[in-house]
């Protein structure tokens, strides 16, 4: 039997000596490169270096090592061919069989600030994906390791001659996805010159199917882009297995009470706000959301941005619920919502910083555009233009009423009162039909409350339906050819009327 070699290459070496020595001990020759070869001579491991096989030495600062027909004629061989074999006689070229490469750090090193492009090139690894790549596509022959946490369970299989072909397939799998990962993150970094970058690159891979999509019939999973954590960070402790639906409606929920800094509760269903408010206490802040529309918050699902304490979760568990969602939950909380078998609790992740990009697949091809960022509503920075400017207490139910606005599906509708909203009108054709349906959300209990309006209102009759309302006070983005026919409507209601200069779609 012709002598068996592996070929092992890593940027990153925890536990890789373990790896080395298994194979030796089972009648293995290491061969190996630069800083792997030392580190392994370093834990008393014999190793041939790459030069001794190819005749050549690295060369360009270890730029091009590995990059011979010496190494990837051996990784490429078709052992059931015989022109092969005897290509590899006549070459003197090894039988390598097992890979164990992982690769330079190049998403490490541009996550460090101040990276300049000469550094970040210098962190392409050529030889380490051509190596992978070679072997993942003989792995019917080839063994291929990226990834450390598959070394232990490889190194089991070496008592029986190694891992069987559904094992083989598997990690190969598993080297073109690394690969592809990598190169998605060179090609996002070197496009991402502009405000609107010339490519985006990723890879999704399922982190576990559903049971189904939005409607029964329809084939379902969660997918994460990278090395993203599982469930992006979501950490479930209680209650059965996430749907479709429900993670559409969290992911809803949470961007909503990371809108503000002071305690808030959201009560979402179906991607919009039933309830939303800030108070000084999470207890408060819960009561006053759960108020706004009780009935349809049944089945919905609440976040907090505080942590979730026992008398929180005792006015929760008085109705029914899919999800509740909090930073942490303490003990008394636990013991409260755990008693329901099939509620799911969650605690929520820090929020990731930076600019990200949304995408969504059309018709046309798939669209994308920057994150909607958190609201700033300083008034210094915003337009009074009727008669009459908002009293403070106003300007603080419009900040609150603007932020909530930007979450609900256009055309939307937010009517708020000391801090809490009140009536939603969320998704119709017509302005003035959300703005109806917000006040008939309130059950009559407008008077005194204002207004927020994602888009300008494209006539008066808005404006008027509100100061029929008794509402006091609207903010809006203004920009209709018609504006001043709305001034003059709320200036004759004595309603005090703000323009952001910016609107909050969400389609």
């Amino acid at each position: 039997m012709a002598e068996q070699f592996a070929l092992i290459s890593v940027s990153n070496k925890s536990g890789v000596e373990r790896v080395a020595r298994a194979l030796v001990e089972v009648g293995y020759r290491i061969i190996s490169t630069g800083g792997t070869a030392a580190h392994l001579r370093e834990h008393g491991v014999n190793v041939t270096s790459v030069s001794e096989i190819t005749g050549f030495p690295e060369i360009m600062d270890g730029r091009v090592k590995t990059l011979h027909p010496r190494i990837h004629g051996a990784l490429l061989a078709r052992r059931d061919r015989e022109d092969d074999l005897a290509t590899m006689d006549d070459h003197n070229i090894p039988n390598i069989d097992v890979v164990v490469v992982n690769l330079y750090p190049f998403r490490e090193v541009i996550a460090r600030t101040g990276t300049k492009l000469a550094d970040a090139l210098e962190n392409i690894d050529i030889g380490g994906p051509c190596m992978v790549r070679a072997a993942a596509k003989n792995f019917s022959a080839v063994s291929i390791i990226t990834d450390p946490t598959d070394y232990d369970r490889f190194i089991a299989t070496l008592a029986t001659g190694g891992p069987d072909p559904s094992m083989r397939r598997e990690l190969a799998l598993k080297a073109f996805t690394h690969t592809a990962r990598y190169d998605a993150a060179i090609a996002a970094y070197l496009g991402h010159t502009d405000d609107v970058p010339s490519s985006f690159a990723f890879v999704l891979e399922t982190t576990e199917s559903l049971r189904y999509g939005e409607n029964p019939h329809q084939h379902a999973a969660l997918y994460r882009v990278d090395d993203e954590p599982e469930l992006g960070g979501f950490v479930q402790l209680h209650g059965k297995q996430l749907s479709y639906n429900n993670i559409i409606d969290l992911d809803a929920a949470c961007a909503l009470v990371d809108e503000f800094e002071q305690p808030a509760a959201a009560v979402i269903k179906h991607t919009n706000p039933a309830g939303c408010a800030t108070a000084a206490s999470v207890e408060l802040a819960f009561e006053r959301a759960l108020a706004c529309d009780p009935m349809s918050a049944f089945g919905g699902i609440i976040t907090l941005n505080r942590a979730l304490n026992r008398a929180v979760a005792e006015q929760i568990s008085e109705s029914f619920f899919e999800i509740v969602a909090a930073p942490s939950f303490d003990r008394g909380a636990l013991e409260v919502l755990m008693k329901k078998k099939d509620l799911r609790l969650l605690t929520i992740p820090s929020v990731a910083e930076g600019a990200r990009w949304t995408f969504r697949p059309t018709r046309l091809g798939w669209l994308g555009q920057t994150i909607d960022p958190p609201v700033t509503s300083e008034r210094d920075a915003l337009d009074v233009p009727t008669a009459r400017a908002p009293s403070d207490d106003e300007w603080r139910d419009l900040n609150f009423a603007w932020r909530v606005c930007k979450h609900v599906k256009s055309n939307a509708i937010v009517l708020a009162r000391d801090g809490a909203s009140i009536g939603v009108g969320a998704g119709q054709m017509s302005r003035v039909d959300s703005v109806e349906l917000a006040i008939r959300k309130t059950r009559g209990e407008t008077v005194g409350s204002v207004l927020a309006s994602d888009a300008f209102f494209p006539f008066r009759d808005g404006p008027d339906a509100a100061a029929a309302a008794g509402i006091r006070a609207i903010i809006q983005p203004g920009g209709s050819r018609r504006d001043e026919e709305v001034i003059a409507a709320c200036d004759e209601h004595d309603i005090a009327m703000v323009f952001t200069g910016k609107r909050h779609f969400r389609h």
